[in-house]
């Protein structure tokens, strides 16, 4: 189970269905009592993202329903918008809608589809969702990644523009991305609600937003923030270090790990390229090792209550605008709701 928060609102993360279904759904439940406005749900190769959200909405009122994130290789722009239209009709409008590209390795290695160009993808991704949600016209666009309706060569020529075929609930739907790069930030700045890194530095912003124009007014920056709270330092850190490990080290092939770039531009160059060569060689103890404390007291919340009351107010004083924190725990997210908001 992982949970989360935001600074300023109250966030939920729930990344996975986990082992016991029971006390995910109790934590969560807590969390809109709490104050929380979103819960988050993750997918990569395992659970899907929508499901769970709808388990979830299912047992709750209030608190919304972020997918975080929806991997834009999984389903066509027009799926994708008429499920999180679904969701957001049997939710009463409670749908966030966060979406990502991957990378290589999962969308040709799961997903059967060329990589390709993920900026142009993205950007005609989120046009096509918004026009289905718009349900102004039926739906016609000819872009370099999609063809609707289809009319390559081995189209039947008997297809004609359609329409979302029941009014949403809203017709503009929040839309997140998952954006690290400079590229990708500059467009999630045109086109999105808000943005969802997997980690971030408050400290080194400059190097994060190094190259990219300012977001506009009311966009939200909503980090994937850990939390590992303990007396023992060491213990708590070392909480930390293998997510991180396996982030910056295997997530994506050699020279095309989106999460090894960010921890570049970060300065934590030699980390990187060590972490990466140790896990890409099986050695993922040594990969874990190889995280410097500091990155980790940079990115996470580590260490006693006190200690992270104070690493907080570096987060508070950032351009963030919403901390998605994923806690192991209730008590932590209950410890962390009472520090933040």
């Amino acid at each position: 189970m992982q949970l989360g928060i935001h600074a300023m609102k109250g966030n939920a993360n729930f990344g996975g269905l986990g082992r016991d279904l029971r006390a995910n759904l109790a934590a969560i439940i807590e969390a809109e009592a709490l104050g929380y406005s979103t819960v988050w749900t993750a997918e990569a190769s395992g659970t899907d993202a929508v499901v769970p959200l709808t388990w979830i909405a299912a047992h709750t009122s209030k608190i919304r329903l972020g997918t975080g994130v929806m991997q834009m290789a999984a389903r066509t722009p027009p799926m994708t918008a008429a499920t999180a239209a679904t969701l957001d009709l049997l939710s009463e409008g409670r749908v966030v809608l966060g979406l990502g590209a991957s990378g290589p390795a999962v969308v040709e290695g799961w997903h059967c589809q060329p990589y390709g160009n993920p900026l142009t993808r993205a950007e005609e991704y989120v046009a096509i969702v918004r026009k289905v949600l718009a349900r102004s016209a039926p739906v016609v666009h000819h872009g370099d990644c999609y063809d609707i309706p289809y009319t390559k060569d081995d189209a039947t020529g008997l297809a004609n523009p359609i329409r979302l075929m029941f009014r949403p609930k809203r017709r503009r739907i929040p839309i997140y991305l998952a954006a690290m790069g400079p590229r990708n930030l500059n467009l999630a700045n045109k086109i999105a609600d808000g943005i969802v890194p997997a980690f971030y530095s408050p400290v080194r912003e400059t190097a994060f937003w190094d190259g990219v124009d300012p977001p506009p007014e009311g966009f939200d920056i909503s980090p994937f923030v850990t939390v590992a709270m303990g007396d023992d330092l060491t213990r708590c850190r070392d909480y930390v270090r293998g997510g991180l490990a396996f982030w910056i080290g295997a997530m994506g092939a050699r020279g095309r790990n989106f999460y090894n770039r960010l921890a570049v531009r970060l300065g934590f160059a030699d980390a990187a390229h060590q972490v990466q060569s140790l896990y890409m060689s099986e050695r993922r103890l040594e990969a874990a090792a190889a995280i410097p404390d500091e990155l980790i007291d940079e990115v996470a919340l580590v260490g006693p209550r006190e200690r992270i009351r104070d690493q907080l107010e570096a987060w508070k004083a950032s351009r963030v605008t919403t901390m998605i924190i994923m806690a192991p725990d209730a008590h932590t997210m209950r410890a962390v709701a009472e520090l933040a908001l």
